[in-house]
């Protein structure tokens, strides 16, 4: 029997330990030819599971575990659109009008038209240990009897056999299908230990007191064909029933019935020319003139997007923006769609592609074969509610939802809640939490094991041994469902029909249970309505600026207005979204932007990616003139010439795959995609290779992909650095506060004496300071205090100087022009009158292990303090 039945994954949210890839993955391992996937109440993993499977060569068979109201769960198999149909219908049904995360099936209100196209597998959990015949007559009567079999599991239990004997035998008095199952809750055996932690969790209890809440043994794993036959020996009707079955269940999520609305067209217009006059219209007024390079390139858009049907997209949300605009609704696009010269001739973004030499192929390649994604930022608030509320009116409840966002398990939380299931003191697990990282950005060299014993906790307790071995085994699994802050699927008909419905905590909106990537993956459409702050107040701007009689057109202000430049040369852009934070205003005087390009490099430098990658000390020096413009490959020239040899947007590494390791476009696009903070590291270092030389990746490319790779590390990473430690009182009142590089780490905010040297930097050290930044302060005493400082770290720290772990910044306060040497990032007045503060360049050794331990982001800043 190379079938499996009965499997869930951890999408079931608490009830199993493995992701559908890893069940995937082992199916695989042990030949099975089909593998059926039923989480608890939901389908949010059969998007990954169909993409796993398909992969894998395994036949993926959908499927879900449904709640039954009175107790118990029945699971349900898809045989066919049909099924496929009635199951969303039956989830998005118990979930209407519920609290999040509860809902059940009530037998009673389960028809023959509802459950259409699916097997009913009644057990042990539907039907009781003392099968409830009344509760099968329910089955039986909704389902029929050719599609209601019974479900036989064997976990090496005593009380099982007991069950399963009265199972048969109702089955045989019902002339029913019986068919065996594994009950699979984990991929492998030793993935038990992580289930029952889960469950624990899930009910609130520890492991002490948990009792037969927990699983008897690892029995319920993925266990190969040829142990399922030795264990059902006795029964070789039942592996053949089974096997029938699971080839009557042909459904895939490839037969997905979805379907994009159409637009409503003009009469005598199509789609292709309805799209084509529409964007015509809309570039004789952008491109003033209309150019033959614009023109050449919205032609070939036009082309593409005509091969691949996509027309009433782009006029879908073309009328979604024109109903902004008829309401007074400020909109703008953003993302890759600023890629595309028909986005902003039909006015969708206010950026020209062309004039700025932007990559279509980042928006929209015929290789991906998916939907292109256009986010739309509109005022946060009652307006953009507005534009969503009209999205539903016009495809209805059932037409339009808001994407789901899958909130996996971040190694801290994770720390606390494993902590208390094991029984581990509230203090101590408060302080393993914060010896971890976060999940997102791995280190092959950074363990659990050695941050446990670099602080403090005894690896020979099996406690601890055991705690970090279950860290390891949650990263990654999926916690709960979220929203999304603005994505949304529009379908035509109902959108049950193709993925389950949930009401949103708040009230006007549904979601869908999956994610934007899973919709993405399907070919859903998605198209994301964004709420930004700074947008309400532009529009509040451009009210007030037309009741003076100007009326400003964005897409046309003047790109190098000299008092605008000059404003930014000082950095006085205190309100000025994007380059109103310290370190934009920091580098700032440094970058001295002139044009438009300038401004668009300077909010790209300051990202964690372009920080922890080491370019933007660089791309500063290469500017400047202080250091030689050089390229990592001659192929490259032509690419990062604008930018100095220095790569720092995402479309320049999809042109680097595409020039040096010949890539197509829409390969390039999937690297870019698999560097994401989600992505695996095995994804990316399959995306990395480089093909051009018989698979063998070439050095200099590889050190800069390796450059880029680290950009991964999203800007929602970045933590803000902890309040000020108290100031000791002998310091005198005009005191400098330093605050230390934001980092996804810790960040640590210093006092320090002005003019106490030596002692007042030791006192200055917190007492627990673990993972911070090292910062040596001196104060006025020459070049001694910086290392003098660091030599007082073990009296307040572990008891010695991890140089290899924090990057070290040294800050020094002189007193006028003959202090030590270095270039200031940033200055500010100390006591005394004249001193100043200086941040000076770490040493690069150290900055190149701080970077791999996570990196510290480069947003120094030190203040005046009174």
């Amino acid at each position: 029997m190379r079938v499996e039945l009965n499997a869930a994954s951890a999408f079931s949210f608490l009830r199993a330990s493995s992701l559908p890839e890893d069940l995937v993955e082992r199916a695989a391992e042990l030949g099975f030819e089909a593998l059926a996937l039923v989480d608890r109440d939901g389908l949010s993993g059969a998007p990954r599971f169909f993409q796993a499977a398909r992969a894998a060569g395994v036949r993926p068979i959908v499927g879900a575990e449904l709640t039954i109201a009175g107790g118990g769960a029945l699971p349900m198999l898809v045989e066919n659109r049909a099924g496929y149909r009635s199951l969303c219908r039956l989830i998005s049904e118990m979930k209407r009008g519920v609290p999040k995360g509860e809902g059940a099936l009530a037998l009673d209100t389960l028809r023959p038209d509802k459950v259409e196209g699916l097997v009913a597998l009644a057990g042990v959990d539907a039907l009781g240990t003392r099968p409830d015949a009344q509760r099968l007559a329910r089955l039986l009567a909704a389902f029929g009897p050719g599609q209601v079999a019974i479900d036989i599991q064997r976990h090496r239990r005593r009380a099982q056999e007991a069950a399963n004997q009265a199972l048969l035998d109702l089955a045989d008095a019902s002339g029913l299908l019986a068919v065996i199952t594994g009950g699979v809750r984990h991929a492998r055996a030793p993935r038990r230990a992580l289930l029952d932690v889960l469950t624990c969790i899930r009910e609130k209890r520890t492991l002490a007191d948990a009792g037969r809440l927990l699983a008897e043994n690892a029995e319920r794993h993925l266990k190969s064909p040829k142990a399922m036959a030795a264990l059902f020996a006795d029964r070789p009707l039942l592996l053949r029933n089974t096997e029938a079955l699971a080839d009557r269940l042909r459904f895939t999520l490839a037969d997905l019935p979805y379907e994009f609305p159409e637009y409503p067209l003009p009469p005598g217009e199509t789609m292709t020319s309805f799209l084509r006059a529409m964007t015509d219209r809309g570039a004789r007024d952008r491109y003033r003139p209309y150019h033959d390079r614009a023109r050449r390139q919205v032609e070939r858009e036009l082309a593409l997007i005509e091969k691949l049907e996509l027309e009433g997209y782009f006029l879908i949300v073309w009328d979604i923006v024109n109903f902004c605009r008829e309401r007074g609704i400020l909109v703008q696009g953003r993302g890759s769609a600023a890629n595309s010269a028909v986005c902003y001739s039909l006015g969708l973004t206010a950026v020209d592609p062309v004039g700025m030499d932007l990559l279509f192929e980042r928006f929209l390649s015929e290789e991906r074969k998916e939907w292109p994604d256009i986010d739309l930022d509109l005022p946060s608030g009652d307006r953009r509610e507005e534009v969503i509320q009209h999205v539903y009116r016009k495809y209805g409840e059932r037409g339009a939802g808001m994407t789901a966002v899958v909130i996996t398990y971040r190694e801290r939380s994770a720390a606390r809640e494993i902590g208390k299931v094991l029984g581990i003191p509230l203090p101590e697990v408060d302080r393993l939490a914060k010896t971890l990282r976060p999940f997102e950005y791995v280190d092959p060299t950074d363990s659990v094991q050695r941050k446990l014993v670099e602080n403090g906790f005894d690896w020979d307790d099996r406690r601890v041994q055991l705690f970090a071995r279950l860290i390891g085994e949650i990263r990654d699994l999926p916690r709960h469902l979220g929203q999304h802050t603005g994505g949304m699927v529009i379908a035509k008909g109902n959108l049950d029909d193709v993925v389950p419905l949930e009401p949103a905590s708040m009230p006007g909106r549904v979601v869908i249970q999956w994610d934007k990537d899973d919709c993405a993956d399907l070919h859903l459409i998605k198209i994301d309505l964004l709420g930004l702050g700074m947008m309400a107040a532009l529009q509040d701007a451009l009210s007030l600026l037309k009741g003076t009689g100007v009326d400003v057109d964005l897409a046309h202000l003047p790109a190098d207005d000299p008092k605008v430049y000059a404003m930014l040369q000082g950095a006085d852009t205190v309100g000025v979204f994007q380059v109103e934070s310290r370190a934009q205003m920091a580098t700032l005087p440094r970058l001295r932007p002139t044009h438009f390009y300038d401004l668009v490099v300077e909010v790209a430098i300051i990202r964690p990616g372009p920080i922890v990658g080491n370019m933007v000390h660089p791309y500063l020096a290469r500017r400047a003139g202080r250091e030689a413009v050089t390229y990592a490959h001659p192929r490259l020239e032509p690419i990062l010439s604008r930018t100095l040899g220095v790569p720092l947007f995402q479309e320049q590494l999809l042109r680097m795959a595409m020039a040096v390791a010949n890539f197509t476009g829409g390969e390039a696009e999937d690297l870019r995609r698999a560097m994401g903070m989600k992505r695996s590291q095995k994804k990316m270092a399959e995306g990395q290779r480089h093909r051009g030389r018989g698979g063998r990746p070439d050095r200099a490319v590889d050190h800069v992909l390796r450059a880029v790779r680290v950009p991964g590390v999203a800007r929602g990473q970045l933590r803000p650095a902890r309040l000020c430690e108290r100031v000791p009182p002998r310091a005198p009142s005009g005191r400098v506060r330093v605050r230390a590089l934001e980092q996804p780490a810790h960040g640590v905010l210093l006092p320090v004496h002005a003019g106490q040297g030596r002692a007042a930097a030791r006192r200055a050290l917190p007492s627990r300071r673990r993972d911070a930044e090292r910062v040596a302060v001196h104060a006025g005493r020459g070049r001694g205090a910086p290392g003098a400082a660091l030599r007082a770290g073990p009296a307040a720290g572990r008891g010695r100087v991890d140089r290899g772990r924090a990057e070290v910044a040294a800050i020094r306060v002189r007193s006028g022009p003959g202090g030590p040497h270095g270039r200031p990032s940033q200055r500010a007045a100390a006591a005394g009158g004249d001193g100043r503060a200086e941040r000076l360049r770490p040493d690069p050794a150290q900055r190149a292990v701080a970077g791999r331990e996570g990196g510290a982001a480069e947003r120094g800043a030190v203040e005046a303090c009174g």
